[in-house]
């Protein structure tokens, strides 16, 4: 009679992170920001400057790490980048430009979507994401 062993491990619950739940920005300026965000890109920001975003199931939000010298995020002192979810980069981009904002040349498509970026009024980078469908 073969003998067999089975282990049985009891592993505790394990306290883990389930998204993000927000993006803050210091802002010399926020009233000013808050408008730049409404009026730019359609952020609906409240007075005080905020907005909760709802997902769908669908959409999915991406927590990445880079170098400390990476040039991704334009300025060295840019320590993080707001990327944001569009639904006609473009579109959004040609009427970026005719507003006089600040809107980087290049835009890069991949398996991931088409991206572009913007610049805020204090020189923030600001990814831009059309993603493909289905993502």
């Amino acid at each position: 009679m073969g003998s067999s062993w089975h282990a049985v491990v009891r592993c505790a619950a394990v306290a883990k992170v389930t998204g993000i739940g927000g993006v803050f920005l210091r802002a010399r300026n926020p009233e000013r920001m808050a408008e730049w965000y409404r009026r730019h890109l359609g952020v609906p920001m409240s007075a005080s400057g905020a907005i909760t975003f709802h997902w769908v199931e669908a959409e999915t939000t991406t927590f990445a790490l880079f170098a400390n010298d990476t040039d991704y995020f334009g300025e060295p002192g840019q320590r993080a980048m707001i990327n944001l979810r569009v639904d006609d980069l473009p579109g959004l981009l040609e009427q970026l430009r005719g507003r006089g904002v600040e809107v980087l040349p290049q835009t890069e498509d991949s398996e991931f979507g088409r991206f572009g970026w913007c610049v805020d009024p204090e020189g923030n980078r600001i990814e831009l994401w059309q993603p493909p469908p289905g993502m």
